[in-house]
């Protein structure tokens, strides 16, 4: 690919005609509807989830989970 600048509305649009070329018209809108926005606020939710947890912290409770689940 060339050295242009790729913005979020030409990745986009280079996407979409990759998309179709690929699977056709239809299948190119069976894949886009299948496309989910989501909802909700994720930094919100992040931040409840890791309250003020540093990253050693974290580490440690996922190699405590994986040891427990095996």
């Amino acid at each position: 690919m060339s050295n242009r600048v790729l913005t979020p509305a030409l990745i986009r649009k280079l996407g979409i005609e990759a998309i179709a070329k690929e699977l056709g018209p239809v299948g190119m809108i069976r894949f886009l509807q299948q496309y989910e926005t989501g909802y909700g606020d994720y930094t919100k939710e992040r931040e409840a989830i890791l309250q003020d947890r540093n990253v050693k912290e974290i580490v440690k409770e996922i190699k405590r989970r994986r040891k427990n689940s095996n």
